[in-house]
């Protein structure tokens, strides 16, 4: 397969295939006498791996370590499951601070009248410095 096609079915675009080849997180296609590339159906099983570690919130580097297991028969699944905990970790940070986020938009929302007034206490906290705390 080459690339338009691999990229259409893995529904990435070719830019990003070419990415993965070039950080070494999948082989370098074989070339076909013409120069272009030739995907294999092995390629195409890693692009969807990766894609879906990716949609699932993964680094770069984590879906390394996790291609690197799943290619590796030899893996144990504590190894993934140790993997898949930190990223839970870090998830539950990052939906911490969004919900932080969200308390303190809500917050400023409800003191904003709305109206035709130029007094607005969202470009006041917006404004200041050293912006207060909602937790």
């Amino acid at each position: 397969m080459n690339i338009g096609t691999v990229a259409e079915k893995a529904g990435v675009p070719p830019k990003t295939i070419r990415y993965y080849e070039d950080i070494g997180l999948i082989r370098k296609a074989e070339r076909l006498p013409n120069g272009y590339r030739a995907y294999s159906a092995r390629d195409m099983r890693e692009l969807n791996f990766i894609k879906r570690a990716r949609e699932l919130g993964f680094s770069v580097e984590d879906v390394r370590d996790l291609l690197d297991l799943w290619r590796n028969r030899r893996r144990t699944s504590a190894a993934v499951k140790a993997l898949v905990t930190r990223h839970l970790e870090v998830l539950d940070r990052k939906i911490a601070a969004l919900e932080s986020m969200r308390r303190s938009l809500a917050h400023l929302d409800e003191r904003c009248r709305g109206d035709e007034r130029p007094e607005c206490p969202i470009l006041d906290d917006l404004g200041r410095a050293q912006p207060r705390s909602r937790e």
